[in-house]
């Protein structure tokens, strides 16, 4: 099983931080018209996790994804971390997204990805949160460590029923790979930017389950410059000393060039469905459960 998720929030991020161009919000519009294009092209349905704020500021992006019959999930409101909330900051923020989601489809919103994959055993609360607004299937847990923390202690690498303080959560957690003794994601994000595309292909297909994640900015960079010390605390909650800056400025663009084709060369090459439909498709009685 293969999924097909991308995060929807260009077009908002640029407003609040990196000047609110129009010359950017063209260029992500002829992106978004490019990629659902070829998804058209090649049959395939995907989630697109759009943070709340896109259904407010930028609501013509996402009725254009749900019209084109894609899922659309929740990416919470502003793309603040989960795990830098408190539980009823997260429950407010959460509220406001997928209200304003589903004022703009018109649908409920019930798949859902945390910014930066931020839910982890120091905040699992974070599920109670999300089932007390609708939602059903989520796909926030990063199962290794990583730079915003991760969640080494989640031990499946499929979908899972999370169990939490009564309530039941559907689970499609980032897949990973074992490369030098080392558990490492590969189909994403900046990995799939930096792994060579016969890799990729090669470990998706000898996968029973992946979970790819895609954003406009793996293909065009967000920011044309390195960001300001009170843009950068702002957004990232740390301090945002001069190197901070820089190495986030090089991670977002690593491997941007020709990203798009090896985009759009898996597309396709590989059988992708979106979480909706990869929901549909499972034995939820003999699925893997965690207790949290």
């Amino acid at each position: 099983m293969n999924i097909l998720t991308f995060d929807i929030e260009e077009w908002f991020l640029e407003k609040a931080y990196f000047g609110a161009k129009e010359s950017k919000y063209a260029e992500y519009d002829r992106l978004l018209d490019e990629i659902l294009a070829k998804l058209q092209e090649v049959g395939l349905k995907g989630t697109f996790f759009c943070v709340g704020k896109m259904a407010t500021d930028f609501p013509a992006v996402v009725r254009k994804i749900h019209d084109a019959g894609h899922e659309v999930g929740c990416h919470s409101n502003t793309h603040q971390w989960l795990n830098k909330m408190t539980y009823e900051q997260a429950m407010e923020d959460t509220h406001a997204a997928v209200d304003a989601l589903e004022q703009c489809i018109g649908e409920k919103v019930e798949s859902y990805r945390a910014p930066a994959f931020s839910i982890g055993s120091e905040n699992k609360w974070a599920f109670e949160v999300l089932a007390a607004n609708g939602i059903t299937r989520d796909a926030s847990v990063f199962p290794v460590s990583r730079d915003f923390g991760g969640f080494p202690d989640f031990t499946k690498i499929e979908p899972t029923v999370v169990k939490y303080n009564g309530i039941e959560m559907h689970e499609f957690p980032i897949a990973t790979t074992n490369l030098f003794g080392k558990e490492l994601a590969y189909s994403g994000g900046g990995y799939f930017r930096f792994f060579p595309y016969w890799y990729v292909e090669k470990e998706i297909k000898h996968a029973v389950y992946s979970m790819t994640y895609f954003h406009l900015g793996d293909i065009n960079p967000v920011a044309s410059g390195v960001m300001t010390k009170a843009d950068y605390e702002s957004y990232f909650g740390e301090e945002g000393t001069l190197k901070a800056r820089y190495l986030r400025y090089l991670k977002f663009n690593l491997g941007v060039k020709g990203n798009k084709a090896k985009l759009f060369k898996l597309l396709k090459n590989i059988p992708l469905n979106n979480i909706f439909e990869a929901e549909s498709l499972i034995d939820w009685g003999k699925a893997p459960v965690i207790t949290l």
